[in-house]
């Protein structure tokens, strides 16, 4: 049984059906027995990462979901899904995670994707421009649209897929790792930023595959396969 993990916030629905879509029969639920008792769990998400961690909280999902990944039963995180296993987010303040993977969860910036700031000042600043030797395109704050993904290391998740495939993103913020052997994908935004991680049975991407059409309804059959 997949469990997709009901907090509050995300985009529940979109997911159940993405996985109906390739044949596998899902359950959105906010029961903690339910995730206890699941063969595989998703955790979805939009929105902000301390409303998305409060929520997990009320509802007593942590230890579920962190039992979960213990007992190395299947994990995949979506999105916010994925930057809440985190150690710590910097989003509209300093925020703890669950710390399933050690790093942080910072904003896209000038400075730290080493581009040129052409709008606004330090943290504010809602677009920038590439490095000299790269195009002029201006580059918007939050990445949002169709951009590719690069993989850095063979996942059963994405069998089968070609070559750097287009993914679906929306946010504002990415992940940042400590270890560099977790990282599965990255994806181009002025400069390299990790897309997807992956480590034994736990799968996390910053893209929605639900919203990814062909490939990404081929990451979520991979999922519902192994």
């Amino acid at each position: 049984m997949i469990a997709i993990i009901d907090y509050g916030m995300g985009n529940l629905r979109s997911v159940e059906k993405a996985f109906e879509k390739v044949g596998f029969e899902s359950v959105v639920t906010d029961k903690s027995e339910i995730i206890e008792n699941a063969d595989k769990i998703v955790l979805p998400g939009v929105g902000a990462f301390k409303d998305a961690k409060d929520g997990l909280q009320e509802r007593n999902l942590v230890e579920p979901i962190i039992n979960h990944i213990k007992k190395r039963k299947l994990f995949l995180g979506i999105c916010l899904g994925l930057q809440l296993l985190f150690t710590r987010s910097y989003e509209d303040g300093k925020h703890e995670g669950l710390n399933i993977v050690s790093g942080e969860v910072v904003r896209f910036k000038p400075d730290r994707l080493n581009v040129s700031n052409t709008e606004g000042q330090g943290e504010e600043a809602e677009s920038f421009k590439t490095l000299p030797g790269g195009s002029n395109q201006k580059l918007k704050i939050p990445h949002m649209g169709w951009n590719r993904i690069r993989v850095k290391k063979e996942v059963p998740i994405l069998k089968g897929l070609p070559d750097n495939p287009y993914m679906y993103f929306v946010h504002s913020y990415y992940v940042v790792p400590d270890r560099r052997d977790v990282v599965a994908t990255e994806t181009e935004y002025g400069a390299a930023f990790v897309s997807m991680i992956s480590i034994d049975n736990v799968f996390a991407m910053q893209f929605h595959p639900e919203k990814s059409q062909h490939y990404g309804l081929m990451i979520l059959k991979n999922f519902g396969e192994l």
